[in-house]
């Protein structure tokens, strides 16, 4: 069903901050020392091959706690005063965020509460208690959890450790721009994931500053894209939010501080389809043997979906995270293998008598498909006293082999409905 955000709780302003510096990024970096991994880029033949352009991949599923979040939340956390730190933290997230945040509040010896949505991924959820915070599930957003998070800091005097709408978490994340202009010198494009904007808007401010050449894509999902309708109208809106598989980047309002940069940076937002979010996880998967979440996709997503030599080369997708649901990942994986062609589905009417049904099967062995499941509907209305509906799903190599079996099976007699 899908959700707004117009009937929650105004959030409270956010405070006069300084913008975000290069300066400030680069002394982020330095409290990151010894701190977080430097991660890897790993080059895309196969990527590069399909866009025509050179692809890079910057790592963050490799990141301690399985994403970028612990930079920017290990660099909140480390600034907080001491009269703070004893205060105790309180966050709210789908699992990326909490992560970051409870490794980052174990390592400063900080007690951490963590709100999360109550449908939150079953892993991330025991990852971020693993870490040693206290976990409470409320809510169907990570909207939600963030009310319930600003409740629990007004009533308890915790620190409210923001998901993406603070200076030193941003500055935190613009950390893996610094590492990509050292990795990848030349960059041209960089395509980042993009919830609430912290990641992207501390990536684009780097850039602009110190490599203005390069061009910054933020990537939503489209089933959650607050940032298009905020964008047109100057501020940030609520957006209708609707499932997603991508939950790491399903926010339904903007942070201010990212929003600014976002906008006055002019970074470009684009969305995808969860179509292509899950091509693009599959395809990474298969050819780069790299595992992602959904989320992480996105720019993957984004480098498909463009026209060939649209985006200049090198182009940098940044992959924000690997915390994925092995029962998600199985999911996503079979909505893929659908998506690129790989799976077809048919309904094939048939008279309902025996033989019948190996008489389909010896026709779809000819044509070189593999069955994977079958079922008989009987009770069609369309359907003839004698006659059945085989529903059927085939494995193949690829869409072209798809149209080649259907053909194949109307050009025997059958009639065929592809779904």
């Amino acid at each position: 069903m899908p959700r707004t955000h117009d009937s929650l709780p105004a959030v409270e302003p956010v405070p006069a901050l300084p913008p975000v510096t290069v300066d400030d990024v680069r002394a982020a970096a330095k409290l990151l020392e010894g701190v977080i991994t430097r991660t890897p880029v790993v080059e895309s033949r196969a990527l590069s091959k399909l866009t025509g352009a050179r692809v890079v991949l910057k790592c963050e599923n490799l990141q301690r706690a399985g994403s970028f979040k612990v930079r920017g939340a290990y660099v909140r956390l480390a600034r907080l005063s001491e009269e703070e730190r004893a205060r105790g933290v309180v966050a709210a997230s789908a699992g990326n965020h909490a992560q970051g945040v409870a490794l980052a509040a174990g390592m400063l010896g900080i007690d951490a509460m963590v709100f999360m949505p109550q449908d939150a991924a079953l892993p991330k959820i025991a990852a971020t208690r693993g870490y040693g915070a206290d976990v409470r599930l409320v809510g169907a957003s990570v909207d939600e959890a963030l009310v319930a998070a600003r409740v629990e800091a007004a009533r308890s005097g915790r620190i409210l450790v923001h998901p993406f709408d603070h200076v030193d978490v941003v500055a935190g994340q613009g950390t893996v721009a610094l590492e990509i202009l050292e990795q990848v010198p030349d960059v041209r494009t960089v395509l980042v994931p993009l919830g609430g904007g912290g990641l992207v808007a501390g990536i684009a401010e780097v850039l602009a500053e110190v490599a203005p050449q390069v061009r910054v894509v933020g990537v939503q999902a489209s089933e959650a894209a607050a940032y298009p309708e905020s964008l047109a109208a100057g501020t940030p809106r609520a957006a209708l939010l609707r499932p997603t598989m991508a939950d790491g980047i399903a926010v339904g309002l903007p942070g201010q501080v990212p929003f600014t940069i976002v906008r006055n940076r002019g970074v470009e937002v684009r969305t995808v389809s969860e179509d292509q979010l899950s091509r693009a996880l599959l395809a990474v998967l298969e050819r780069n043997k790299l595992m992602i979440e959904p989320a992480g996709a996105a720019g993957v997503a984004a480098l498909l979906a463009a026209a060939p030599g649209e985006f200049e080369g090198p182009v940098v997708a940044v992959l924000s995270g690997g915390n994925v649901d092995p029962l998600v990942l199985l999911r996503v994986v079979q909505h893929g293998l659908v998506a690129a062609g790989r799976y077809v589905q048919l309904k094939v009417r048939l008279v309902d008598r025996p033989g019948a049904l190996a008489g389909l099967v010896d026709a779809i062995a000819a044509a070189g498909a593999n069955i994977v499941h079958v079922e008989h509907t009987r009770t069609d209305v369309s359907l003839a006293v004698s006659e059945v509906w085989v529903n059927i799903q085939l494995e193949t190599k690829g869409p072209e082999h798809c149209g080649a079996v259907v053909e194949r099976l109307r050009g025997t007699g059958y009639e065929v409905v592809t779904n």
